[in-house]
């Protein structure tokens, strides 16, 4: 059966050119009645190796492909199976599965004392006797290795930590223990567990037959790099059929880079001629991206007979391999594979969205009807910004906390405003600083190219305000709240993340919110 590669590129593309990602909202809807957004994120962020590993499923789901899990665990000999000659030179970057021997521990009476000892007491002829055989079943395996303290404990009516303290005192044959290897690998090419695979399935399935999986391999590399890995991820996928031939490993290799940006695409022969591929077969994918031209992205070939004959399977086989590193770092234009797979070691700027996540107010109140109180607040506080003072407006009168309250927005001060310049100041995230700044020419700069937190200092003001009102208005207390020149972000009721702070200082960036508030809220109760 032939493939459509046309057919297959079109579904790919329409499957995946839809918005994985409109980014992290950092301003949530206000919840009923509530007039202030809460800050806080609505999706975390996706790794980009499993992103990159889920969308590859899906692609190779929509175009057909049965997914399985292959053996992870492979034995040697399969190893010299399905590369021959050439399965020394495979086995040199294998890592090989070893353990622990079971040890065959005797118990001499001077151990015997040792143990009395640590427990207090003298081990019994009954007890001697079930430690022995304890101990036996541990080597013969009948009782696994984190079961046997509590074994151990139970024989001999001890608690575990005692049997912890006397395992390392009394018999040395547990510290001395050496890890054995065994025979069996870790799987180093997806290859190696596709022919066990086809073996079981190819008389049993309808064919053609199409699977795939997205799995990891292991390679003992001589040292890990910016390109290379000891574990990585292979997307790779077969075709088992009649009448399959190279034909196929490009139409799957068109319609699955499609689905990422790949329009054209160059099929040349692989010089390294892998043994398990029939002579003439290997190719290597060339595709060109957008933004970084032609690059290397998979290699696939038709499988040689004699390995597949010696697994039994009696069809031709197609088999695409695509490295899930290799792959993400032309997508993300990463040039180190180890801080796009392990970026929790490698420090990295914070972006401007980032650091307004780590912005918050540092008090709210805790009801609605507090919340309404500070919006009351705040809509009080721009109605009448510019009237002179002395003066004073009620700004909310009504129940809180059982007790009724009466609140004001005042100044004292002849020839001053209700409010102080500074006090409209909306708060942004500007090339790594944090601002606090005016809608004004001069600060348009920063309004326009920077994130706003989406709080002004009115609005934060209003909230601390409001939550101090709320926490004394069950005590039938009254409250004066009163911000004047505002110097740093707990003074304007900000508080910012430490690892923030860190970044920005380190950066030698700055956190400027300085500025006169001149704000005074008083409530008082009936």
């Amino acid at each position: 059966m032939k493939f459509d590669t046309h057919a297959w590129k079109e579904r790919a593309r329409q499957d995946f050119e839809r918005a994985w990602h409109d980014g992290p909202s950092v301003l949530s809807p206000p919840r009923e009645n509530e007039k202030y957004p809460r800050l806080r994120y609505h999706r975390a962020q996706e790794h980009p190796i499993f992103s990159l590993v889920n969308r590859l499923r899906e692609t190779y789901l929509s175009l057909g492909f049965d997914e399985i899990c292959n053996p992870l665990m492979v034995e040697e000999q399969d190893v010299y199976r399905q590369f021959g000659p050439e399965a020394m030179a495979v086995l040199d970057r294998v890592f090989y599965l070893g353990g622990l021997p079971r040890p065959n521990v005797g118990i001499s009476q001077v151990q015997l004392q040792q143990i009395g000892e640590i427990l207090g007491s003298p081990v019994s002829a009954e007890g001697e006797q079930k430690l022995r055989e304890t101990l036996h079943a541990y080597k013969k395996a009948t009782i696994d290795g984190d079961d046997l303290v509590h074994e151990i404990a139970s024989v001999l009516s001890a608690d575990d930590a005692a049997v912890v303290r006397l395992l390392d005192a009394v018999f040395p044959e547990f510290r001395e223990l050496s890890p054995e290897s065994s025979r069996t690998t870790l799987r180093s090419h997806m290859t190696s567990g596709w022919f066990p695979t086809l073996r079981s399935l190819w008389e049993r399935t309808l064919h053609p037959i199409r699977l795939f999986s997205v799995d990891r391999c292991f390679r003992r590399e001589q040292q890990e790099g910016p390109t290379r890995l000891m574990t990585y991820h292979s997307a790779s996928c077969v075709v088992a059929d009649e009448a399959v031939t190279n034909e196929e490993g490009k139409a799957v290799s068109e319609a699955l880079l499609s689905a990422f940006g790949f329009t054209d695409f160059r099929f040349q022969p692989d010089e390294k001629r892998s043994k398990y591929y029939m002579p003439g077969t290997q190719t290597e994918v060339y595709a060109r991206h957008p933004f970084h031209n032609w690059v290397e992205v998979a290699t696939f070939g038709i499988y040689s007979p004699s390995a597949l004959s010696e697994y039994d399977i009696g069809v031709p086989v197609m088999n695409l391999g695509l490295g899930v590193e290799r792959l993400a770092m032309i997508v993300h234009g990463a040039e180190d594979v180890r801080v796009l797979s392990y970026p929790q070691f490698y420090p990295r700027p914070l972006s401007d969205r980032e650091i307004v996540a780590s912005v918050q107010v540092k008090e709210e109140p805790a009801t609605v009807d507090g919340r309404r109180l500070a919006g009351a607040i705040e809509e009080t506080a721009r109605l009448h910004a510019s009237d002179p003072g002395p003066c004073s407006f009620l700004a909310w009168e009504g129940e809180l906390s059982g007790t009724r309250i009466r609140v004001f927005v005042e100044e004292k001060e002849t020839n001053t405003k209700l409010c102080g310049p500074a006090c409209f100041n909306e708060i942004y995230a500007y090339h790594g600083s944090i601002l606090g700044v005016p809608d004004t020419d001069k600060w348009a700069e920063v309004r326009k190219d920077g994130i706003s937190t989406g709080i002004t200092y009115v609005r934060a003001v209003s909230l601390h305000a409001a939550a101090r009102i709320e926490a004394l208005a069950g005590c039938r207390r009254g409250e004066s709240v009163q911000v004047k020149m505002a110097r740093t972000a707990p003074d304007i009721n900000i508080a910012i993340a430490e690892h923030a702070l860190r970044f920005i200082t380190s950066e030698k960036k700055k956190i400027d919110v300085r500025g006169p508030v001149f704000l005074t809220v008083r409530s008082e109760t009936e």
